[in-house]
């Protein structure tokens, strides 16, 4: 009896297979295991392994329609390494199973080096049970959303300089996120990548956990821990371009099946990398399938999707070198089909799921519903604010009145789409300095600059991502070859930082006002002060208030008057000049009253001293 039914076939054919990881690969039983590869322009397929010795023709899978091949191996079992032998216009190639749930490394001159790995992932007994049934709350739009992004092979090493393995980091990664506060961890691409210094974003294995840190349990152990321990788990993933590695998917089956033909939509110009064929029936089985994978396998709570804009567009960097639509367009019709197909699939099975887009264009509709022609995404990277907001605060105090509008201008779209504020690891590598780094004055400075920044972040419209290593102020941009900069966690001015980050992160999880990210939510106060470089804004859900005010320079402003809705006392709820956080201690003690005094267009106003390069965050005190 066939492995692949009718129904399987039909599907296929149709583009609509959407968990097809079930029937392609290797899949065990008792006594063998099948194996099922999509190869339309191959004449033979053998498959070899450690089960035949690797002899070529011991066993050859039958034809099925639709490009498919299958076929038993009696004695096939898990942990044997096993390739695809296919013959192509008479030539004999050697690939790795696109659908291998584990891979070997990379290995100089044997002929088994990047084998796929026969593996069950049915064997790991979970015990996230409460998260998976729970999990719906802080995943939704209304809820915190507080993200810590993480190089798992960078985060810490071990006493040689080895990177810790999943199991080894699940419990000091969980302890670390914990204590600072954020509701998920999301890591930069973990699926098998040859390459390391590409951080994962040139994919061999689209279904393997790479090698560099261990097995397949090994990382459902991690994210087990993570959920057991409340936190949430994010996984980059990247269907917009593969690594070019000859026995991968490249060329698979002696064409080229899964990039595009077309040598000007082939290949990406700016990562030397193939681009998928988006309107290919068995290449969007792939991807859809795939993304559910991570969800179904592995029980990650959401994926952020790369480079989206590299997909959207048909010129996308080529500089005239591109091929219009059917309609004579830049648009990748077939892109967009496929993102909105994924969000709709995934949302179908998961609908507590978070899909993020990093799309750094202004393309419009991309947190809008596919049912209303958007793509479906749940949000989508502010790039807009992260550029701006940057460029603002690596001005020197003095500078920044002339640089005003970068910061108040972000408000102007911040309501267009549903938004994420990303510090990520684009905005600390190749010579763009870490943040520490990017901030002007001595060190301390810096760190009030910093803890100046994450204020404004964590009041401003938009869900949190924070890179690893911008917690504590990393000195040095970020190396993929090196841990982060631990001991800086013993210096005051750093451990102060990191304390001032769990406090808002603490602040912003137990505040519902700040997860309002409606326009309802934000109200101005003072938006044009440019002169001394404040601003002052309120974040509101019901009768619950908050105002922030940030002093972007480093003098002192005592008798600062602003304008409050209402009458009664205001409270200092946090204050980043605090002495617990390196700061000057420069403040308002216990409660500020208003008084009758219009300022702002409204009829009462509270005074306040603003600490130099300080924020406030003062909270209603009959609010709670």
């Amino acid at each position: 009896m066939p492995h692949l039914t009718d129904d399987d076939i039909y599907y296929w054919r149709q583009g609509t297979h959407t968990r097809s990881y079930e029937r392609m690969g290797a899949h065990s039983n008792q006594r063998g295991t099948w194996f099922a590869v999509w190869a339309p322009n191959a004449d033979r397929v053998d498959v070899t392994g450690d089960f035949n010795d690797w002899r070529f023709g011991a066993d050859v899978l039958g034809r099925r329609e639709g490009g498919l091949w299958e076929g038993y191996v009696r004695g096939a079992r898990p942990g044997d390494k096993y390739k695809y032998h296919l013959r192509a216009d008479g030539e004999w190639l050697d690939r790795t199973d696109p659908y291998a749930f584990r891979m070997e490394p990379p290995a100089q001159n044997t002929y088994e080096g990047l084998s796929a790995i026969v593996t069950d992932l049915d064997t790991y007994s979970w015990g996230d049970t409460d998260w998976m049934t729970t999990r719906d709350g802080p995943s939704g739009l209304d809820g915190p959303l507080s993200i810590y992004e993480v190089h798992l092979g960078s985060w810490r090493h071990k006493e040689h300089g080895e990177s810790l393995s999943y199991r080894e980091v699940a419990e000091p990664l969980a302890d670390h996120v914990q204590n600072l506060g954020f509701t998920h961890v999301e890591f930069l691409p973990l699926a098998e990548h040859p390459y390391y210094g590409s951080w994962g974003y040139q994919i061999l294995g689209y279904y393997a956990p790479t090698f560099r840190y261990g097995d397949p349990e090994g990382l459902m152990h991690l994210i087990d821990t993570l959920h057991q321990r409340g936190i949430g788990v994010i996984m980059d993933w990247v269907p917009g371009h593969f690594a070019t590695d000859p026995q991968g998917l490249t060329y698979f089956d002696g064409s080229h099946l899964f990039e595009y033909e077309d040598p000007r939509m082939r290949e990406h110009p700016d990562w030397g990398t193939r681009v998928f064929n988006f309107g290919k029936n068995g290449v969007r089985n792939f991807l859809l399938s795939n993304a559910l994978f991570w969800m179904d396998k592995y029980h990650v709570d959401g994926l952020r999707v790369d480079a989206v804009a590299s997909m959207l567009y048909r010129d996308y960097s080529r500089e005239g070198e591109w091929a219009p639509n059917i309609h004579g367009g830049r648009e990748n019709l077939e892109a967009i089909s496929l993102l909105q197909d994924t969000n709709e699939h995934v949302y179908d099975e998961y609908p507590e799921a978070i899909m993020l887009a990093e799309e750094s264009t202004a393309w419009p509709g991309v947190t809008t519903p596919t049912e209303h022609g958007g793509l479906g995404f749940l949000y989508k990277w502010n790039m807009g604010w992260m550029h701006d907001t940057l460029e603002y605060v690596s001005e020197e105090p003095v500078h920044r009145k002339y640089y005003h509008g970068d910061l108040t201008w972000t408000l102007s779209w911040a309501f267009s789409e549903q938004y994420a504020l990303p510090l990520s690891h684009d905005e600390v590598v190749h010579g763009k300095n870490s943040l520490w780094g990017k901030m002007p004055g001595d060190d301390w400075q810096k760190a009030a600059n910093l803890r100046l920044l994450y204020a404004h972040m964590f009041g401003h419209p938009g869900k949190k991502l924070l890179f690893m290593g911008s917690e504590f102020g990393q000195y040095h941009e970020w190396n993929h070859d090196q841990e982060l900069e631990w001991w800086l966690t013993d210096e005051p001015l750093h451990e102060g930082l990191m304390e001032w980050l769990g406090d808002l992160n603490h602040l912003y999880q137990n505040t519902a006002a700040l997860w309002n990210d409606h326009e309802d939510g934000f109200e101005w106060i003072s938006y044009d002060d440019r002169e001394n470089s404040v601003l002052a804004y309120r974040r509101r859900r019901g009768d619950q208030s908050l105002i922030f005010v940030l002093n972007f320079t480093p003098v002192v402003r005592e008798n600062y008057r602003i304008g409050v809705p209402g009458e009664g006392p205001w409270r200092e709820q946090l204050n980043s000049d605090s002495e617990a956080y390196g700061g000057s201690n420069v403040g308002n003690a216990g409660a500020v009253h208003t008084a009758p005094i219009d300022q702002h267009g409204r009829p009462h106003s509270i005074e306040l001293t603003l600490p130099p390069l300080g924020a406030l965050v003062l909270e209603d005190a009959g609010s709670r």
